[in-house]
C-alpha cells in the first residue's frame, strides 16, 4: 500500500512527533511504501501575522502540492497527525479531490478546544466544547496567553465548522482512547467516524524488576503535567522513598531549587530513551500527576511495557488506564493531599506494588505492542485488508 503520513511539526518536540516516526517505521517494516509531508513551525518566524492566519486557515501551496503528490507517487491512503497552522485543513480537500481516504490521529483536543488541552489556568476547563464560536477562548487569551493569536485559531475553527470540514472531509478520526473518543463526539465529530487506536511501544524493552526502590517522574516540567503538584507533594513526604525526575521545560528552575532542599529528589534532565527505560525498569512505581485530560501518554504506556504501576489522578484518560489494584492507583486530581496519602500507600505497600508488575506487562502485551497497533491501523486503511500478525513479525 502506499501511504501518505503528513504533520505539522511542533517548535518543541514531543509526543506527537515520536507516535508520527514510530507509525512510519512500523508500517515501513510490514512492506507499505511511506511518504511523508511535513512541514515545521519555525517557518512561522518568517511570517507574518496576518499570513499566518491566512495559511492556518487555508494553505494554498500545501493543496497544491499535496494533489500534484498523491498524482505521482499514487497514494491510496492519507493519515494526518497534526495540521495546525501551516499545513491547514486545505490538505483534507486535497486528498479528497484525488479520491483517497483521509485518516485523522486525535492526539489532542484541538478541534475542540484552541489551547488543544482543555485546561485553562492549571484546571480543566470544557467552556467551549459543542459551542460554535469559542469564545470563552478568547476573553482568557487561552492560546498562549495571547487574544490575538487565540482568535486567530478561533476564527479557523468557526469557518471550517461552517465549511462542514470536520464532518464532511475526513473520513475516519483516531482518538488514542474511549474517553478521547466520547469527548470528541461531544465536541461535534460524527460519532461513527471516530475510532479508538492506542499508541504503541516498540521495540519491546522488556520486563523490570523494580529494584531501584525510587518513585520517577517522567515528563516535561510544566503546569500541565503536574511537576507543581509532585514537588509539593515531596516536600512532605520527605525521605520515605527516593523521587527522580526525568525531563526539562518552563518549571526546571522550581524543579532545581527542591533538589537543593530535599536531597532525596533527583533530576537528571532529558535521557536517550534507552536510559528512561532502564530507570523505568528499576522503579517501584510511575508517578504521573497531570492536570489535563492527556491523549494517551506514551510515558504511561512505557511503564507498562517495562511492568512498573503508575500512581496518576483519577481523571480524563488516565481514569481507564489505569486499573486500581491491577496497573497502578489512582489520587484525586489535582490533591496534593491525595497524592502524598497515595504514595504513603504504596509505600508502606512495596509488596503488593511489586505483584502488580505481572499485570501492569500483560496489560501492555494485550493491548500496546507494535504487533496489535498494525492490525489496528491497517483495519482503519483498508478493513477488507486486515490481517491478524505476530509480534515477531514486526520487525523495525
Amino acid at each position: 500500500m502506499q501511504i501518505l503520513i503528513i504533520h505539522n511539526y511542533y517548535q518543541h518536540s514531543g509526543g506527537e512527533e515520536q507516535v508520527f516516526q514510530a507509525e512510519s517505521e512500523l508500517l515501513t517494516a510490514a512492506g507499505h511504501t511511506v511518504w511523508h509531508y511535513t512541514l515545521h513551525n519555525d517557518q512561522i518566524a518568517n511570517l507574518s501575522a496576518i499570513a499566518t492566519l491566512t495559511k492556518t486557515l487555508w494553505n494554498h501551496q500545501v493543496y497544491q502540492d499535496l494533489r500534484s503528490l498523491i498524482q505521482q507517487k499514487q497514494i491510496q491512503v492519507a493519515h494526518f497527525h497534526n495540521t495546525f497552522p501551516l499545513i491547514s485543513p486545505a490538505a483534507y480537500y486535497a486528498c479528497q479531490s484525488e479520491g483517497i481516504p483521509v485518516i485523522q490521529t486525535c492526539h489532542n483536543y484541538r478541534l475542540l478546544c484552541p489551547n488543544a488541552m482543555l485546561l485553562r489556568d492549571g484546571q480543566v476547563c470544557e467552556d467551549c466544547v459543542g459551542k460554535l464560536v469559542p469564545l470563552p477562548a478568547i476573553r482568557h487569551q487561552c492560546y498562549r496567553g495571547d487574544r490575538v493569536a487565540t482568535a486567530g485559531i478561533a476564527t479557523m475553527l468557526v469557518a471550517h465548522r461552517l465549511l462542514q470540514t470536520w464532518s464532511c472531509q475526513v473520513d475516519t478520526y483516531i482518538a488514542l482512547t474511549e474517553f478521547a473518543r466520547q469527548k470528541l463526539i461531544q465536541g461535534g465529530l460524527p460519532a461513527d467516524k471516530v475510532v479508538v487506536k492506542p499508541n504503541f511501544v516498540h521495540p519491546d524493552p522488556g520486563y523490570g524488576d523494580g529494584s531501584g526502590g525510587y518513585a520517577l517522574f517522567v515528563g516535561r516540567l510544566s503546569t500541565e503535567k503536574g511537576i507543581d503538584l509532585l514537588l509539593s507533594a515531596w516536600e512532605q513526604l520527605g525521605d520515605k522513598i527516593p523521587l527522580k525526575i526525568v525531563g526539562d521545560g518552563p518549571l526546571g528552575d522550581r524543579v532545581a531549587a527542591a533538589v537543593q532542599s530535599n536531597p532525596s529528589i533527583s533530576w537528571v534532565g532529558r535521557k536517550p530513551m534507552e536510559e528512561v527505560l532502564a530507570l523505568m525498569q528499576g522503579a517501584a512505581f510511575l508517578v504521573f500527576p497531570s492536570r489535563w485530560y492527556e491523549g494517551l501518554p506514551r510515558t504511561i504506556i512505557e511503564s507498562f511495557a517495562v511492568g512498573t504501576p503508575v500512581i496518576a489522578p483519577k481523571l480524563g484518560s488516565m481514569a481507564s488506564l489505569i486499573t486500581p489494584g491491577e496497573t497502578g492507583l489512582h489520587f484525586q486530581p489535582g490533591s496534593v493531599k491525595d497524592l502524598i496519602a497515595t504514595v504513603e500507600w504504596a509505600v508502606t505497600h512495596l509488596d503488593v506494588m511489586l505483584q502488580l508488575r505481572q499485570r501492569t506487562r500483560a496489560e501492555f502485551l494485550a493491548k500496546y505492542t507494535a504487533a496489535t497497533s498494525y492490525q489496528q491501523l491497517l483495519a482503519v486503511y483498508h478493513p477488507s485488508a486486515a490481517i491478524a500478525v505476530t509480534q515477531e513479525e514486526i520487525k523495525i
